[in-house]
Formats: C-alpha cells, sequence, structure tokens
C-alpha cells in the first residue's frame, strides 16, 4: 500500500482514493492527488449587492445599525476601509471611524 499524505485541511490520517481524488473521511475534504501543493478553501463572503469582498476592501454600511451594549449607531453610508474577512456570522473584522474594532454583517455593507 502506497503512503498517502494526511489531510491538508484537519491533518487526519485515514485518507483515501477514489480515481484521481483523495478523500478525507474525517472532515470530508477532497483534493486532486496530482496537484503537489495542498490547496485551501477560499473564504467567499459576499455584500448585499452579490460582489465578492476580499482583505483590504473599502466598504459603506447601507442601514443604521445599532451596537448592542451602547447607545452608540453606525449611521447609513459610514465608509470603512481596510476590512478583514473571518468565518462565522459576523464574517468582517473592521475598524469604524468614531467608534473602532468591530465585527459585522456582509449582508449590511456594500463594496465601494
Amino acid at each position: 500500500m502506497e503512503n498517502l499524505p494526511k489531510c491538508p485541511k484537519c491533518g487526519g490520517e485515514y485518507v483515501y482514493e477514489d480515481r484521481d481524488l483523495l478523500i478525507c473521511p474525517e472532515c470530508g475534504y477532497e483534493w486532486s492527488k496530482n496537484s503537489q501543493e495542498t490547496v485551501e478553501d477560499e473564504l467567499i463572503v459576499k455584500d448585499a449587492n452579490g460582489n465578492i469582498l476580499k482583505d483590504g476592501d473599502s466598504i459603506t454600511v447601507i442601514k443604521d445599525l445599532k451596537i448592542k451594549g451602547s447607545s452608540s449607531v453606525v449611521k447609513v453610508g459610514t465608509k470603512i476601509k481596510n476590512i478583514k474577512l473571518t468565518n462565522g456570522d459576523h464574517n468582517i473584522d473592521c475598524k469604524i471611524p468614531g467608534i473602532g474594532a468591530m465585527k459585522l454583517k456582509s449582508q449590511f455593507v456594500k463594496k465601494i
């Protein structure tokens, strides 16, 4: 039996072959056995208009957003520069002028 590589996503040892693919039964990740580099799943985040966002983009808030635990509000039209994308429900990390560091949902912003 040939030595198969560990899963690039979870590090699982029980990788098996299925035609031209290598499959990890622990996390369900599939990748081509012909590729030498490890291919990671790219995080795809879309704004309210369906445009794909990337790290470092500038965005605008499209709806007044109340800040939980505070009386402050992020107003419509607030411009935010240099965003960072993350996994999870609130998938944008950013620094809002006058408010500070926050996490936002991508459905309430649009790309500039």
